[in-house]
């Protein structure tokens, strides 16, 4: 079973060699690894071309911002399961791929898995920051403020190519619009694993300030109105808030 790892970055050389070497380590080796940059003007590429050839497709050129880059790398993807690590982040351990192929080869009804994640220091990654602890998707969730870790979110190719892919029309949180489509309108069936997958350095383009973080909430709730979902916007951030809390009073077990 092959898997597909999409990377985009932009002007990325602090990080983006962690992430390659994250995916690239991992022990499951039929992995399909694209990396799509946004035509970066710093060091980005250069650390990218140190492993060409262990990556299956660079693609350079400029583009109308992350999920359009995301896009391309759906559209030119191979694998049976696509998922995404973002060029800041890193796999929690070299075996999260091999984890992801069980699910799928255990029980063929399934077509998207998703686990937890941590956030941790963008300087020290063995600072832990918040802990993004999911659970299993129940209908009405995503009206409660609920989404799962979009970097924990792997999807057959299948589902991508029958309701189609990131709207960008939602330039912050078209991840959280498309696993609202998947799970809520297209009742996807899907497998939480209560195991932490991921490690986000903070500082992404949704939490990076005050005022990305409310146009992240107003664009979701506007997103619940558009595909025909409950909307109650006390509703949504009382639970929001709880929620964003527990996260950092939850303690991770690495």
């Amino acid at each position: 079973m092959k898997v597909t790892i999409i990377t985009v970055c932009y002007n990325s050389e602090v990080y983006i060699e962690n992430c390659i070497k994250s995916v690239l380590g991992q022990t499951y080796k039929n992995i399909e690894f694209i990396i799509v940059d946004g035509f970066s003007t710093d060091g980005t590429l250069k650390k990218i071309k140190k492993y060409s050839e262990n990556i299956s497709r660079i693609l350079s050129e400029p583009d109308q911002g992350i999920y359009d880059a995301m896009n391309k790398g759906i559209k030119i993807s191979k694998g049976e399961i696509i998922g995404f690590l973002h060029s800041d982040d890193l796999y929690a351990n070299q075996n999260i791929i091999s984890k992801v192929v069980e699910i799928f080869k255990d029980d063929a009804s399934i077509d998207a898995c998703y686990a937890d994640l941590i956030y941790v220091s963008r300087s020290d990654i063995t600072k832990v920051i918040r802990y993004w602890k999911s659970n299993k998707f129940e209908k009405g969730s995503f009206s409660k403020g609920w989404s799962p870790p979009h970097p924990t979110f792997f999807v057959r190719s299948s589902v991508y190519k029958r309701f189609g892919t990131f709207n960008l029309k939602y330039p912050v949180i078209s991840d959280i619009e498309l696993m609202m489509r998947f799970l809520e309108l297209y009742k996807i069936k899907s497998k939480y694993i209560n195991e932490i997958w991921v490690k986000m350095r903070l500082g992404g383009i949704s939490n990076k300030n005050i005022k990305n973080i409310i146009k992240q909430n107003r664009d979701v709730l506007y997103a619940l109105d558009e595909n025909g979902l409950d909307n109650n916007i006390y509703t949504f951030y009382i639970n929001k808030i709880i929620s964003r809390l527990k996260q950092f009073v939850q303690k991770p077990k690495m």
